[in-house]
């Protein structure tokens, strides 16, 4: 019998039978400017149909880190796609620019077919939140390289931005915080949630609070805040915007300030979520280390002046979110 490169544990019939799923999961996320024939050697994209003047691309990659081994491990392949697509769209925006196209890539030991369709069902539900369209990928099948089941993902997002829009602008002494709420965790710290949990003899079958399991709980997808802050965004009184992911509230919101400026927070000014609550509890966690690690209840911070706040407070609300007053600028 001769030697095939499915003998040597690459199977590139289950790689078509997936291009074939999830064309029309691409599909549906078509947005002006996008073609979404998948399989040809590049994805092409036309930003003249977009309606810019002067624009400028702005890109973004990211990957969601070790919460894939919850999504592994639990069996729940649904929604980390979502995560996907909000860790490089939710950067995009911070920019001020729209995301305009999606691509992804999943590389495993073995192919199982029906899991990756339900991640890329996911990546194709964040595309469609984000108005983004997925216009292709790559599916890497790597024996050895991958232990039995494991699954690995990456995103990049590009998208566009008028060049006179570009963020941050300049920012000032007395300048407001306003926060949005987070859903969850999002995809930052979850070593530091493996480790307590496991230092704890807890799994992630066990209830962490209102008949909830800590799976339940931390698979919840990364919010997507890119239609809500592009309306926004609209009014021209935006002055910066911090993505708040790996390095919480301390080190993200630093990053988009002008030069000489602090933040002072309140940190009583928004109610922690329970789950970083139980976090802190178990796994004896210092105020400080948990600002530093995790969101803790805020996935996106805004910065704008005084007299704006009610009008963009008003407009963020409007199109869903929970919007507090977290502190300004000193």
């Amino acid at each position: 019998m001769s030697t095939t490169y499915k003998k040597a544990g690459v199977d590139i019939d289950a790689g078509n039978q997936l291009v074939n799923l999830i064309k029309p999961m691409a599909k549906a996320t078509q947005r002006p400017g996008s073609f979404c024939d998948l399989g040809g050697f590049g994805a092409l994209f036309d930003l003249k149909k977009c309606g810019y003047s002067d624009p400028i691309l702005v890109s973004s990659t990211d990957g969601v880190g070790t919460k894939l081994k919850i999504a592994i491990e639990t069996n729940q392949h649904q929604t980390i796609g979502i995560d996907l697509v909000a860790m490089s769209v939710n950067d995009l925006i911070v920019q001020g620019a729209q995301p305009l196209f999606f691509l992804d890539y999943f590389a495993c030991s073995k192919l199982q077919v029906e899991i990756a369709t339900q991640v890329i069902s996911g990546i194709a539900e964040g595309c469609k939140q984000a108005n983004c369209a997925l216009i292709g990928g790559e599916t890497a099948e790597m024996p050895d390289m991958y232990k039995e089941g494991d699954y690995d993902l990456a995103g990049f997002a590009v998208g566009a931005v008028e060049r006179d829009l570009i963020l941050p602008k300049q920012t000032q002494a007395k300048d407001v915080l306003l926060g949005l709420a987070s859903s969850g965790v999002h995809s930052n710290g979850y070593s530091l949630v493996r480790y307590i949990l496991k230092e704890n003899s807890l799994n992630f079958f066990d209830i962490a609070y209102d008949q909830k399991t800590f799976a339940e709980v931390l698979i919840a997808p990364t919010k997507i805040y890119v239609r809500s802050v592009l309306e926004a965004l609209k009014t021209n009184k935006i002055k910066a915007l911090a993505h708040i992911t790996g390095g919480g509230i301390v080190e993200n919101l630093p990053r988009v300030l002008s030069k000489n400026l602090q933040t002072k927070i309140n940190y009583d000014s928004w109610q922690m979520p329970e789950i970083f609550k139980l976090l802190k509890k178990i796994g004896k966690v210092s105020d400080e280390e948990m600002y530093r690690t995790f969101n803790c209840g805020i996935g996106m911070v805004l910065v704008v002046d005084k007299k704006d706040v009610d009008e963009v407070k008003q407009i963020l609300q409007a199109n869903g979110e929970e919007v507090f007053e977290i502190g300004e600028l000193v």
